[in-house]
């Protein structure tokens, strides 16, 4: 990623000035932006219209790529915070950089405060952390932090996953069936946030015949976090042979369940989460 401002030459390729900006630039739906309250569009006391907070430096930051896909969202808050959860899982917001709501917001296109309470959220899931008079930093995650997540994940949903093995009819798990096929194409086409996206669905839609709503909602939280990249890793390091393994362990999963094979299903759980990514 490069760094520069904005109207300054972008070092590392021959892209400078207001075209740097621009090639970043994510337009926001047209109907979203009008259905963005008027709270949203008005800046705390002090700030102009998209500037910078006291303080709030905006100088020598990385420019934010391009989301994967366009969002479709009413929300502009909820645009940005999904456009900042794909740039985390793809490694376009490295660990350690800081980032200003200002110049991120720039780039969006849209004001300051959505982007500002979308880092805010982030920040309560841990992703990023407040750096006082500067913005916020993307929190630095290593190995340990990962096979923590790994262990509490499986804590939670390995004996849920068990219980539920014994009680679901076959027909039931067999509706996930598009849910395990969609992993696998997602995880083919390399895109560590699609896979990463369709991963979660799948693994949502099995815990979700437990009936138990905070279930869901800390699992997959735990999970979120588990698809970050570690610090010092190259985004998207994992690759596209082992995104296509792990999907088809979901497919094997689903296998196993709709047979009733505990042994099986208490293997592939096993293995899926000491490896989980």
């Amino acid at each position: 990623m490069k760094q520069g401002t904005r109207g300054s030459a972008v070092t590392g390729d021959a892209v400078t000035g207001p075209a740097a900006a621009e090639r970043f630039r994510v337009p926001v739906q047209p109907a979203a932006r009008d259905a963005e309250p008027e709270s949203d569009r008005r800046e705390r006391p002090g700030c102009a219209e998209g500037g910078a907070a006291r303080g709030e430096h905006t100088h020598g930051e990385t420019a934010l790529p391009r989301p994967r896909a366009a969002v479709q969202r009413s929300s502009v808050r909820g645009q940005v915070l999904d456009a900042l959860r794909t740039a985390l899982v793809t490694g376009d917001l490295r660990p350690g950089e800081v980032h200003s709501a200002p110049v991120l917001a720039e780039r969006f296109g849209v004001s300051a405060t959505p982007v500002r309470e979308a880092m805010q959220q982030l920040a309560l899931e841990g992703a990023v952390e407040v750096v006082p008079n500067r913005g916020f930093r993307v929190v630095e995650r290593g190995a340990r932090e990962l096979a923590e997540l790994a262990e509490v994940r499986a804590l939670i949903e390995v004996p849920v996953m068990m219980r539920l093995a014994r009680t679901v009819p076959a027909e039931r798990w067999a509706e996930l069936r598009p849910l395990a096929e969609a992993t696998v194409r997602a995880a083919s086409s390399g895109c560590r946030a699609t896979y990463a996206e369709a991963d979660r669905a799948f693994h949502r839609a099995v815990l979700g015949f437990a009936g138990n709503e905070q279930l869901v909602r800390i699992a997959e939280d735990l999970h979120r976090r588990a698809q970050w990249p570690l610090v010092g890793g190259a985004p998207g390091a994992r690759g596209r042979a082992e995104l296509v393994a792990d999907a088809h362990e979901h497919t094997a999963l689903l296998d196993a369940l709709i047979a009733g094979d505990l042994d099986v299903v208490r293997s592939l759980v096993g293995e899926h989460f000491s490896g989980a990514v």
